[in-house]
């Protein structure tokens, strides 16, 4: 399974060539979201009217938040030891969030990266 992040939801619904994998997930059946990536996601899509692609998101499937909050501020002790500056705790909670449920992260963002490096986060 693979939990796409923000970041390539919105490539893709720009058009974007940067998330053209993600067709291919959706047709597979193979993507998954959590309430974080909802939340960044659906406020934005509701003022611009997009009723139709909010009902879609809320169709994937999505896994359960379990923080662990002593785990967070372990990974953003490894993050800070190692250099890894600036990675926010929406990040360490979606890196947390797919290492619990085994899912590879699909992103754009160069945090995703840095927590590969530092925590061995499973990128797609």
């Amino acid at each position: 399974m693979v939990l796409v992040d923000t970041s390539i939801w919105i490539d893709y619904f720009r058009g974007g060539d940067r998330s053209k994998d993600l067709e291919f997930l959706i047709d597979e059946n193979l993507i998954v979201t959590n309430d974080i990536i909802l939340a960044e996601l659906i406020p934005y899509l509701k003022i611009k009217k997009q009723k139709k692609v909010v009902s879609l998101l809320y169709e994937v499937a999505q896994i359960p938040l379990a923080i662990h909050w002593e785990e967070i501020i372990e990974f953003q002790v490894k993050c800070l030891k190692s250099g890894a500056n600036g990675v926010g705790i929406p990040d360490l909670i979606i890196a947390q969030n797919a290492k619990q449920n085994k899912c590879k992260i699909y992103s754009l963002d160069k945090h995703f990266r840095l927590l590969n490096k530092v925590l061995k986060v499973n990128l797609h």
